[in-house]
């Protein structure tokens, strides 16, 4: 299923298709001029290897549960993750983090939005991971926001990016070990319980690595009584697990 077009997500695409045309677009995955995400780029989309761990998303050698879940089971109902850190969705993921290249997000939910539905999850509200109040000062937006909001609209899902807020500041995951992750961010998000109470959250965050960080988002929103939670990411980091990506 393509997205839907709502006359919310119609006027949204209709926003940076006009940006377009005051500021010719290149390809996020591979630079190439005329779109932002080519169809050279989509074809070589790196998909992560089945089976899947059925609760973390990552792939393992055997269906069923990886080592890590079946010793320390995640909070969230599951965890999937459209492909690899890897080319050319890395290069795209970092030119909107880093470059400010905001009409990418678009771009991405676009295509994001056929895997999501496949999923078949009962999910009825989008939340983003949220950034720290340091680096949203630094950056001035969300990138996963960036993705997730035109991914709801285009699903006709309600869209919260405030139903889920930091209470702490925490270290940047990157360099940490999966205990160190762990401990980084434990206890530091807290959800809003009238906009969760009895909602399946679908969280997203762009690269899933160890989900420590998704992990203690769905403890809040347990917390807050949500009635299940599922989690998405753009990308799987792999290279810790030995496995081919980033």
């Amino acid at each position: 299923m393509m997205p839907v077009s709502t006359p919310a997500y119609s006027l949204y695409r209709l926003m940076w298709s006009g940006l377009d045309l005051l500021f010719p677009p290149v390809c996020g995955g591979c630079g190439k001029a005329g779109s932002r995400w080519c169809e050279t780029c989509r074809q070589r989309l790196p998909k992560l290897p089945e089976p899947f761990c059925d609760v973390c998303g990552i792939p393992v050698y055997a269906a069923g549960l990886c080592a890590d879940c079946r010793r320390e089971r995640p909070r969230f109902h599951a965890l999937r993750s459209w492909s690899a850190f890897d080319a050319p969705v890395r290069n795209a993921l970092h030119r909107l983090k880093y470059r400010r290249d905001m009409a990418l997000g678009d771009a991405l939910a676009f295509h994001l939005s056929e895997y999501v539905d496949k999923l078949g999850w009962p999910i009825d509200l989008i939340v983003p991971v949220p950034l720290g109040r340091k680096r949203l000062q630094e950056r001035g937006y969300n990138q996963v926001g960036l993705i997730a909001h035109p991914l709801a609209l285009s699903m006709r899902i309600a869209y919260a990016p405030r139903a889920l807020g930091r209470i702490r500041e925490t270290r940047t995951q990157v360099g940490l070990t999966k205990l160190e992750r762990r401990d980084n961010v434990r206890g530091a998000f807290q959800a809003d319980r009238k906009r969760v109470k009895d909602r399946v959250v679908l969280l997203m965050d762009d690269v899933a690595t160890t989900g420590s960080t998704l992990s203690s988002c769905a403890e809040a929103f347990y917390a807050a009584e949500a009635r299940d939670v599922f989690a998405l990411t753009v990308s799987r980091a792999l290279a810790r697990h030995g496995l081919h990506g980033a």
